[in-house]
Order: structure tokens, then C-alpha cells, then sequence
């Protein structure tokens, strides 16, 4: 008995180590999921932010067809990188509604000339309190809407280029 007893500080030096070096090699998953996959997209009504461009409001959502709603800043940097795949989206004619962000018009402007416009419609979210609402934890973050306006999918981040096929085939499956 006693010398079962010898190695046991050993044996639990071991495991303790094993769990340290499992939680370095793959660390934990820190994507904050939205509790609203599933649900219809609470109600909210975002006045424009750009000329020219209508804002944007839940009931529109619920016109029967699918959109893509893309949470995005002309300040946030992955924005930039994502924008062409939007193009892309766009061009594939998938809808694209945005919510635009802690943001000025001169600002969302200038970064939708340089950038491109997938945008049909752009609502300005001063207090971020839609992007709450939809569950969403930063930008760019992305939403496929059913034509009922029921959230199906959650994109987190921007999107990447080798995502754009799958992103389409949502929208499309929405309607």
C-alpha cells in the first residue's frame, strides 16, 4: 500500500499537466452564438443613414423573401475585407440588408465608395441596440432571414472568400 502511495503525487502531476497542455493545443471556442437562431427578428424600425438609401425595419424582413442582414462600421476593419465577398453575394442575387453601426453618414459613405454598395437598404444603429437585440457580439456579423422573418443562420466575422458558395445556398434554402 505503501508504495502505491509514493507514486500518486506523480500520477496527479501528470493528469494536471495533460489538462494544461490540452487546453494550449486547442484552446476553447470564444464565438458568442446569438440566442435568436430560431426565432423571428424582434421587432425595431432603424431610420437611413446614407441619402438615397431607404433605413430599415423588421416588417420588411417578413416580406416572404430570404435576406442576408450583414451588421457592419466603415470604422471596422474586417468590414473591408468582407465587402467583396458581399459584392459577390450581391451579384449572385442574394438580398443584402445592413445595419450600420456607431457610425456617420460622411464616414459609411466614403467607406461604401471605396468599398462597393451591396446594400438594398441601410439602417443606422447609433446605440447598437438592434445589433443587440439580434444577438450579435461585434462586426461584421451576418444573419440569414427567412421570407417569415425568422432567423436561420449566424455568420460570425467576416465573410471569406471559400464561405460565399455556403452563404448563398442559405438565403436560397431560407424562402
Amino acid at each position: 500500500m505503501k508504495r502505491w502511495a509514493l507514486w500518486l503525487p506523480l500520477i496527479v502531476f501528470a493528469a494536471l499537466l495533460a489538462l494544461v497542455a490540452t487546453g494550449l493545443f486547442k484552446p476553447a471556442d470564444r464565438t458568442v452564438r446569438s440566442a435568436m437562431i430560431g426565432q423571428p427578428v424582434p421587432d425595431f424600425r432603424l431610420a437611413p443613414i446614407v441619402p438615397g438609401k431607404p433605413g430599415l425595419d423588421a416588417a420588411m424582413l417578413r416580406n416572404g423573401t430570404p435576406h442576408l442582414v450583414n451588421i457592419f462600421a466603415s470604422w471596422c476593419l474586417p468590414c473591408i475585407a468582407e465587402a467583396p465577398q458581399l459584392m459577390r453575394l450581391k451579384a449572385m442575387g442574394v438580398p443584402i440588408e445592413g445595419i450600420a453601426i456607431r457610425d456617420k453618414p460622411a464616414d459609411l459613405a466614403m467607406f461604401l465608395d471605396r468599398n462597393g454598395d451591396p446594400y438594398a437598404r441601410i439602417g443606422d444603429d447609433p446605440r447598437s441596440a438592434v445589433q443587440l437585440a439580434l444577438g450579435s457580439s461585434g462586426v461584421p456579423e451576418s444573419f440569414v432571414v427567412d421570407g417569415r422573418g425568422v432567423i436561420l443562420l449566424q455568420h460570425v466575422g467576416d465573410i471569406r472568400p471559400d464561405q460565399v458558395e455556403a452563404i448563398a445556398a442559405a438565403v436560397k434554402d431560407a424562402r
